[in-house]
């Protein structure tokens, strides 16, 4: 049963996270040859105050991308 678990910022809209999930799905299913029921695909939103980059916390930069 393979599982996906997607660690991302959050702030992404619903038919985004449901257009992430189904292409994952569709991929897992064609590589591995499995059926959809088996794919379980996970989505982890954090808070951007819990992710740095460039040694700064993302909340403190600019949001040209979420």
């Amino acid at each position: 049963m393979p599982v996906v678990i997607i660690k991302m910022a959050r702030g992404r809209t619903i038919e985004q996270k449901r257009t992430l999930i189904s292409e994952f799905t569709k991929t897992i299913i064609t590589t591995l040859r499995v059926e959809p029921g088996m794919v379980t695909v996970l989505i982890d939103e954090l808070d951007r105050d819990n992710i740095g980059r460039s040694g700064r916390a993302l909340s403190e930069r600019d949001h040209t991308w979420v």
